[in-house]
């Protein structure tokens, strides 16, 4: 009876503003992030706008879980809900945490591998900005949201071996400099956390596809 009662209501639909809001800030996060990686007198004021972008996407999550406990009709499962936005939160939050690392060694200019990784970074936001809309209308919008998460991961793929041909170049050209390639690795390490988390987004999206089809 419960659940015949629940298909009538209709369903609490601003989970997906708030979604798209969120994946929204990926895309101004990973534009500043890029900008950061040009290195120069741009990074602390790329610094600051992804700390910018972080603190509005908290906001964004925060009200996501409030209305979750909040609300009785919601379009997917609570836990897919939670789930899905703290995924898309963690993603920002490790890009603040690589400009943080930026700042905290000091680095004004990057390798060219970095600079690469920030490229591949922003065509993962816009894929993920393009995708997360399209989960108001699953059954209609299948098979795109699969192209998409799709392409997510293979560009995780393509930044995993940047990162390993970063590193390697970083290892050779800082046989006499132990601590420049110790920052260097940080910065990379954090850099493939950021597509991690991507591609942790990119398969939140796909297990939604797979519970509601």
């Amino acid at each position: 009876m419960l659940g015949w009662f629940r298909a009538l209501m209709p369903k609490e639909d601003r989970f997906f503003e708030l979604f798209d809001r969120h994946a929204a800030t990926l895309v101004e996060g990973a534009r500043a992030l890029k900008g950061l990686l040009e290195g120069g007198d741009g990074v602390s004021r790329c610094a600051k706008a992804i700390a910018q972008h972080e603190e509005a996407a908290d906001e964004i999550t925060r009200e996501a879980l409030n209305a979750v406990r909040r609300t009785f009709i919601t379009p997917f499962d609570r836990s897919d809900i939670q789930d899905l936005v703290t995924t898309l939160d963690d993603t920002i939050d490790q890009m603040h945490k690589t400009a943080k690392a930026a700042q905290l060694f000091e680095v004004t200019q990057f390798e060219a591998p970095m600079r690469e990784m920030g490229g591949i970074i922003l065509e993962a936001a816009t894929i993920t900005n393009e995708a997360v809309p399209l989960l108001r209308a699953i059954g209609q919008n299948a098979a795109r949201l699969n192209a998409l998460t799709e392409q997510v991961i293979q560009l995780e793929g393509r930044a995993d071996d940047v990162h390993n041909r970063g590193i390697k170049a970083l290892y050779l050209a800082s046989s006499s400099d132990p601590m420049a390639f110790i920052v260097g690795s940080d910065i990379y390490d954090h850099l493939e956390k950021v597509m991690d988390r991507f591609e942790d987004v990119a398969n939140r999206i796909s297990s939604i596809l797979v519970e509601h089809l």
